[in-house]
């Protein structure tokens, strides 16, 4: 008799549950991962006891996930050595919102000029 797949164990785990836990772990490390390209870890632990002539099998599985780097903000220094959100070395300027609202279309007039022709070639 030939040794079976650890994933056919893996399997009866926890109802069947225990590989799906395991494969979403492993996703969401990978995601973690992939975003900050920083390192992850996906453990998988079977602690096995003999129980008399049975055998207990404790599964875990637990996932270390790299933390995304905040945002940084952008600040400009000041000569008294405050931040400020604008350059204190170039002018502002004097910008107004634009008005948005759509002009009244009125209709045109033709009174006695002819209507455009086409133009052939």
């Amino acid at each position: 008799m030939s040794v079976k797949p650890i994933v056919d164990t893996l399997r009866l785990l926890h109802g069947g549950t225990f590989l799906d836990k395991c494969s979403e772990e492993l996703a969401s490390a990978v995601k973690a991962v992939d975003e900050t390209g920083k390192p992850g870890k996906v453990t998988i632990t079977l602690e096995l006891k003999k129980m008399g002539g049975a055998m207990s099998v404790l599964a875990n599985v637990t996932s270390k996930q790299p933390e995304p780097k905040p945002d940084s903000d952008m600040f400009w220094p000041t000569v008294e050595g405050n931040l400020s959100l604008n350059n204190p070395n170039q002018r502002s300027l004097d910008l107004r919102p634009v008005n948005t609202q759509p002009a009244e279309a009125r209709p045109v007039e033709m009174g006695n000029a002819e209507a455009p022709r086409a133009v052939t070639a």
